[in-house]
């Protein structure tokens, strides 16, 4: 009897283990914690950096099994800054992102594949501009733990690029300006 309680119990522990294992987050956008941001080339010269300031979104993380996690991000294209308002008001234009039409843009991850300690490739589809395309992310793992306000975090960051004209973005600006990268970092607490 004793063998078979003690067995039911080590089972169970390892169940619950394992089903603790897996966990939900929400972006913790309003900490500041999460970054969304993109860098293009200025006509062959130099760099033009920018963020979206509004955006939101879910994600489901286990450890001990990476290829069942999953991202889900909303943002609004009106919150483009590049630190400059009137190149932010060409951005928002029909030239672009054309908010007006488009007020928002999506990720939400296909598939995990892990690629090594700590990094993975995700893969899904990105909604920009009202045209849907596949892309992978490559994503590395940053940390997890308690915070010191009671709540549990984890980290990630992850970088893509994009050809413009994938997503209906016609606005030529030189052949060195033809892709961004896109630049993802983010922290989510535990709901």
């Amino acid at each position: 009897m004793l063998k078979k309680t003690f067995a039911a119990l080590t089972l169970g522990a390892a169940l619950f283990a394992g089903q603790a294992m897996a966990a939900d987050f929400v972006i913790d956008k309003e900490g500041q914690h999460a970054f969304v941001n993109f860098k293009i080339s200025h006509l062959g010269y130099s760099y033009i950096y920018g963020t979206f300031k509004d955006f939101d979104g879910t994600f489901s993380f286990d450890e001990k099994n990476p290829e069942a996690s999953k991202i889900k991000v909303t943002l609004k294209t009106a919150s483009v800054d590049t630190n400059h308002a009137e190149r932010d008001k060409h951005i928002k234009s029909g030239d672009f992102l054309n908010v007006a039409k488009n007020p928002t843009a999506t990720f939400e991850s296909t598939a995990v594949k892990s690629t090594g300690q700590g990094t993975a490739d995700v893969t899904g589809n990105l909604t920009l501009n009202g045209v849907t395309k596949p892309v992978v992310i490559k994503a590395k793992f940053v940390g997890q733990g308690d915070d010191p306000w009671g709540g549990y975090r984890a980290g990630f960051e992850g970088t893509t690029s994009i050809k413009l004209k994938d997503f209906d973005i016609q606005k030529d600006l030189g052949p060195a300006s033809q892709e961004a990268e896109l630049i993802i970092s983010f922290e989510g607490v535990r709901s």
